[in-house]
């Protein structure tokens, strides 16, 4: 998770154990969310709108896979090159 950190995006765990970075939508309670999950041998990365239901598939933006340092550098890139439009 560490080689993932980008500016703007806070890096955690769910509950479920998978990677979720949020990042300020400017309305209070409600952040972008992005959720990287196993899939396979690497993961799958989706994008929440604010207020969608995590708990149910996003948006798949990209899948990531590699050793652990090489898919927090893919992390990082799709999170420094996601699109956040309302």
């Amino acid at each position: 998770m560490d080689a993932a950190r980008t500016p703007d995006w806070s890096l955690g765990l769910d509950r479920q154990g998978q990677i979720m970075a949020t990042k300020d939508s400017g309305e209070i309670g409600l952040p972008w969310v992005v959720i990287a999950a196993k899939a396979g041998r690497g993961m799958r990365v989706s994008k929440y709108r604010p207020g969608d239901d995590v708990e149910v598939e996003g948006d798949v933006i990209g899948e990531i896979s590699g050793n652990p340092r090489e898919m927090g550098r893919q992390l990082r890139t799709l999170l420094s090159d996601i699109e956040l439009e309302d």
